[in-house]
């Protein structure tokens, strides 16, 4: 099962405070306008659309976009958040179905039954983020929107989100993040692809102190977003053919680059 036991019991003992604008998830509450109104612009709005949140933690993400209107099931294996969250949603009076299951179990319970799949703030937590790619890609309907949050690897990023947020300003709880576990954009782009999906976009998010919001930009050194389509059945063999094109010129390039040594 594709799922690390500490990170677990490290946000169910968190669990109790998700709802808490100034507790240890504020930066999730202030980052969640940014990332709402990007899924809503990539998806050509959220409204009755069936949406599938990967990793939805205590239902922040999951019920705004149920407030937009969409038909949303929130997925994560943390027992305690998904407690907090169908709390919150039946005070809030906000309809949301949520369900304590790995990415992969739910795919082979639900293929391509979705129109919008989410996966934010989730891949940096999993022993194989790879393999959360591909059941989203699975429980993506042809024609579906998909759209990944992750944080970059390299000194930037643990700077940022370690020294600075975990130990500096104590924005987030320490051990909240592991430097080793951060995606590159490269590495997530691959693993998408891999799954069968184009991707689209990419956008960097950096936060305002000043102002104590995010915004995006060009920038993603740190945190991002990737949106990507699952193509229908011809522009998936376009796509595959595509891929394949792309790994023939890079055997040729390598091909060639060791004819010129072995002259040399």
């Amino acid at each position: 099962m594709n799922v690390d036991q500490q990170e677990i019991e490290k946000f169910d003992a968190m669990a109790s405070r998700w709802w808490d604008l100034d507790g240890d998830f504020k930066p999730l509450h202030q980052l969640n306008p940014l990332r709402l109104s990007w899924i809503a612009d990539k998806a050509g709005g959220l409204f009755g659309k069936k949406v599938i949140d990967i990793g939805c933690g205590g239902g922040i993400l999951s019920e705004s976009m149920a407030r937009d209107g969409a038909e949303v099931t929130g997925v994560d294996m943390g027992k305690e958040p998904l407690a907090v969250a169908r709390l919150h949603a039946l005070e809030a009076g906000v309809s949301v179905s949520y369900r304590q299951s790995t990415a992969e179990q739910l795919a082979a319970e639900l293929p391509a039954k979705f129109e919008v799949v989410t996966c934010m703030e989730m891949l940096e937590h999993v022993p194989s983020p790879a393999s959360v790619v591909q059941a989203c890609a699975d429980l993506a309907k042809p024609g579906a929107t998909l759209v990944f949050s992750t944080i970059n690897r390299n000194p930037k990023a643990w700077l940022m989100m370690i020294a600075a947020a975990e130990h500096i300003f104590k924005m987030v709880p320490k051990g909240t993040h592991d430097h080793k576990k951060f995606i590159t954009p490269a590495e997530l782009c691959h693993y998408i692809e891999a799954a069968g999906l184009i991707v689209k976009d990419i956008s960097g998010v950096v936060y305002r102190p000043l102002s104590g919001d995010f915004k995006l930009s060009t920038d993603a050194d740190v945190n991002y977003m990737v949106y990507a389509v699952k193509p229908d059945a011809a522009d998936a063999v376009l796509n595959t053919l595509r891929l394949e094109n792309k790994a023939a010129a890079a055997n040729k390039k390598g091909a060639n680059i060791q004819g010129d040594q072995d002259e040399h």
